[in-house]
């Protein structure tokens, strides 16, 4: 089984036991992801009545996603992995909304699209085939006239299901696979920046 947390857009956490997903909470509040992570992890685990012990690994979403928000999930994952001695899982979280696509009947080259803020974008390609998404380019950021594949069909994402998440990546860890991204997603430089030497009076 999979705990699995994701707060590049809002934030959700899910348990999950091969392609089924047991339980998963999940908030839209880009505002709150530190206020709300310990309860939805703890409240998500007893909906799924799953003791931490039976877990095989913690899947982190590594974005992308604005530093603020992403860097709390992913710390949650690390800590939480780190106290229970599992391995820690990084995933993109666009695959997740890619996979959702693909169950829902979607097929053909799509782009993903996120909110970064500060009026810009995150997006990923993906060419759905039969057997699933495949991600062809990104992740990105851009200005919203800059967005590429204009031809793609669109897919504006406000969440990131932790439940996809983890069956995203769950086929390339069972087998072993080295992740694609072992660090977070960012895209940019955080909003606060430490201050530089003071100048000078002359």
């Amino acid at each position: 089984m999979l705990l699995a947390i994701d707060t590049s857009a809002g934030t959700s956490v899910a348990v999950v036991s091969g392609d089924l997903v047991l339980a998963e909470r999940s908030t839209e509040d880009t505002m709150r992801h530190a206020e709300v992570i310990g309860e939805l992890i703890a409240g998500t685990l007893a909906d799924a009545a799953v003791d931490p012990s039976a877990l095989a690994a913690v899947v982190a979403g590594m974005g992308p996603g604005p530093f603020t928000g992403l860097r709390v999930g992913i710390a949650a994952a690390r800590s939480f992995a780190w106290a229970r001695s599992l391995p820690l899982v990084p995933a993109v979280s666009h695959d997740a909304v890619a996979l959702e696509e693909w169950e829902s009947g979607a097929r053909g080259p799509v782009l993903v699209v996120t909110d970064a803020r500060r009026r810009e974008l995150y997006w990923s390609s993906y060419d759905i085939g039969e057997a699933g998404p495949a991600r062809t380019d990104g992740p990105g950021l851009c200005k919203p006239d800059e967005l590429p594949y204009p031809e793609f069909s669109r897919i504006d994402a406000t969440q990131v299901s932790a439940g996809a998440l983890a069956r995203s990546v769950r086929p390339s860890f069972e087998r072993g696979d080295a992740a694609e991204f072992t660090e977070p997603l960012y895209l940019r430089s955080p909003d606060v920046t430490m201050p530089g030497p003071r100048k000078r009076v002359s």
